[in-house]
């Protein structure tokens, strides 16, 4: 059984800068999809970034500020966020997922099969 766990969430002031984390664990297979998710309150989740075979995407509302990535050891990705906006408030999540289907992209919610528990972001102007 795969496990997702996150953390690093925390309230910051807009500039700022936070790194999340999320220790992945029981999987067989390599995971093909990995990637991250938030919810603002109110709000449905959306896509903010993942990797597909190792190719990273970004949203258009964070990209050039956020990075995603993962350690060499493939135990732990992360999610490096810079020049926070209160628009960046939410809970985000980690997710990921084994299956490499034809024209797969890791952005939809349904490509990801395996999510954490989420950590909460707060950006104060």
């Amino acid at each position: 059984q795969a496990l997702l766990v996150e953390s690093g969430g925390d309230s910051v002031q807009a500039g700022g800068s936070l790194r999340l984390s999320c220790v992945v664990s029981g999987y067989t297979s390599r995971p093909y999809c990995l990637g991250w998710f938030r919810q603002a309150p109110g709000k449905q989740r959306e896509w903010v970034s993942s990797t597909n075979g190792g190719v990273p995407r970004y949203s258009d509302s964070v990209n050039g500020r956020f990075t995603i990535s993962r350690d060499a050891a493939e135990k732990e990705m992360y999610l490096q966020m810079n020049d926070l906006k209160p628009e960046d408030t939410g809970t985000y999540y980690c997710a990921a997922d084994t299956r490499n289907f034809l024209g797969r992209l890791c952005r939809a919610q349904s490509d990801f099969g395996d999510w954490g528990q989420g950590t909460q972001v707060t950006v104060s102007s």
